[in-house]
C-alpha cells in the first residue's frame, strides 16, 4: 500500500472557551435589553410594553448583564485582566494604524501596520464597551432603586445618561457586525480556531508571540481528491 503525506493547514487559538461564553452572555443580554428598553422608550413599540412584562425582562436582562464581569473574573481572570490592559494600552503600530483605519473600514486589512492580539480598532470599542457598560450600569441602578431617594432632575439626567450610552453601544455593536461579517471573524468565536494566514492578516504580532504547541497552534488535515489515501476494503 503507498501512503502520501496530506496537506495540513495550522490553525491559531484565537478564543478559549471562557470568553466565547462570556461574549455569548454578552451579546444576548444586551440584546434582550435593547429590544425591551426601545419598548420602554419608543412609542410605535410603546403597546408591546403594556402590562409591564417587558419591564420585568429589562430587569432580568440587566441582571445578567451585570454579573458578565463577575463571571469574567471568577472563571477567566488572566484573560479579563489580559482585555483590561490590551483595550487601554497602545503602541506605536495603534497609532499608525488609526492614522490608516479607512484603509481597514474598505477591507484591505494587508496593508495596515502589523498588530497584536487586538487591532488598535478593537482596542477602542473594547474600551468604549467597557466605558459606557459601566455608565449604563451606573445610571440604570439609579433609575431602578433611586426614585424617593433622588430629584426629579437627577433621575431625568441619569435617564439621559443611560439613553446616550445605549446609544453609543448599538453604534459599536453595528460596527462590530460589520467587520465581523467583512473579514469572516465569527468563526473564531464559534469554533475557538482560526486559520493561520488569516490570523497574520490582522494580528502578526501576536501570532508571532505564540507557542509553537498546541493548544495555541494545532495542525489540520485538509482531505482533498488528489491527497486522499484510498483504503482496500476487506
Amino acid at each position: 500500500m503507498t501512503t502520501q503525506t496530506l496537506p495540513h493547514k495550522r490553525q491559531v487559538l484565537r478564543y478559549r472557551v471562557g470568553p466565547r461564553i462570556i461574549h455569548a452572555m454578552l451579546a444576548s443580554s444586551f440584546v434582550l435589553l435593547l429590544v425591551t428598553g426601545l419598548m420602554l422608550v419608543w412609542g410605535p413599540l410603546a403597546p408591546y410594553a403594556a402590562g409591564g412584562g417587558s419591564r420585568l425582562i429589562h430587569r432580568i436582562g440587566a441582571v445578567v448583564f451585570m454579573l458578565i464581569p463577575v463571571a469574567y473574573l471568577l472563571f477567566d481572570r488572566p484573560g479579563a485582566r489580559e482585555l483590561l490592559w490590551d483595550s487601554f494600552h497602545y503602541d506605536r503600530d495603534d497609532w499608525k494604524w488609526l492614522k490608516q483605519v479607512y484603509r481597514y473600514f474598505l477591507g484591505h486589512a494587508a496593508e495596515m501596520p502589523p498588530q497584536g492580539r487586538l487591532n488598535a480598532g478593537q482596542k477602542l470599542h473594547h474600551a468604549g464597551v467597557v466605558i459606557f457598560s459601566a455608565l449604563i450600569v451606573a445610571s440604570g441602578l439609579l433609575l431602578w432603586v433611586g426614585k424617593g431617594s433622588f430629584t426629579p432632575n437627577g433621575l431625568a439626567l441619569a435617564a439621559m445618561l443611560h439613553d446616550v450610552s445605549m446609544l453609543v453601544l448599538t453604534v459599536l455593536l453595528v460596527g462590530h457586525l460589520y467587520f465581523t461579517f467583512v473579514y469572516n471573524a465569527l468563526q473564531g468565536m464559534v469554533k475557538g480556531y482560526i486559520p493561520e494566514r488569516e490570523a497574520r492578516l490582522e494580528h502578526s504580532k501576536w501570532v508571532d508571540s505564540l507557542p509553537e504547541k498546541e493548544p495555541w497552534i494545532v495542525e489540520e488535515v485538509v482531505e482533498s481528491p488528489e491527497s486522499a489515501v484510498l483504503s482496500p476494503e476487506f
